[in-house]
């Protein structure tokens, strides 16, 4: 963690990076590890101007939606039945225990995975970890191959593993669209008898 803290302050000195410092661990300060239901997981940030807000997926309201977050929304129409959110941010989500997590929470402008390998990934886990150390069920949604290598850090025998292609363009064709995230993580919950999410946004 040192030597990452060191690679970024010489990053912000030489670069723009992505998302602003006070928002690096706001996945985290959302939604502590104590209240995590369900762990949504992430690669890195968004790398354009104004997207990242520390939260994976997760836009500003005011900002587009990049196209992982618009198939991510038609997913969620079609899963729950619901319209299309007026807004693009999914801190209501997080704010019920939904822990919306990159493995790399850092990126320089317009260069993604420019931090991959840097130490985030160690930090990362050992959240993941720390999660699948907890008697209390979680259901973590892996979306595409890089989250779904995450599967040898969790506890099968405690926690609900949820895969599925990844929500960009690239392959959320084959299988993404129709894999009934949210009414799957609900259906896992319930079984549990742990309070189910509310996931609309509107």
């Amino acid at each position: 963690m040192l030597r990452l803290q060191d690679f970024l302050q010489q990053e912000r000195r030489t670069a723009q990076i992505f998302p602003p410092e006070d928002k690096t661990f706001a996945a985290l300060h959302l939604t502590p590890v104590a209240t995590v239901k369900a762990l949504l997981l992430g690669q890195d940030p968004y790398h354009d101007e104004g997207q990242a807000c520390g939260l994976a997926f997760s836009v500003p309201d005011n900002i587009p939606a990049p196209p992982s977050l618009r198939n991510i929304l038609r997913e969620y129409c079609q899963d729950l039945g619901l319209p299309i959110p007026g807004q693009n941010s999914l801190d209501k989500w997080a704010r019920q225990g939904v822990l919306l997590l990159n493995t790399v929470l850092t990126v320089r402008a317009h260069q993604p995975a420019s931090h991959h390998g840097r130490g985030w990934e160690h930090f990362t886990d050992a959240v993941i970890k720390a999660l699948s150390l907890r008697d209390t069920p979680v259901v973590f949604l892996l979306w595409g191959r890089q989250a779904g290598q995450k599967k040898n850090l969790i506890d099968c025998t405690r926690h609900v593993i949820l895969t599925a292609p990844h929500p960009s363009p690239l392959s959320a064709y084959r299988g993404f669209f129709g894999a009934k995230p949210f009414s799957q993580c609900n259906a896992e919950l319930r079984k549990r008898q742990i309070p189910p999410i509310d996931w609309r946004l509107n």
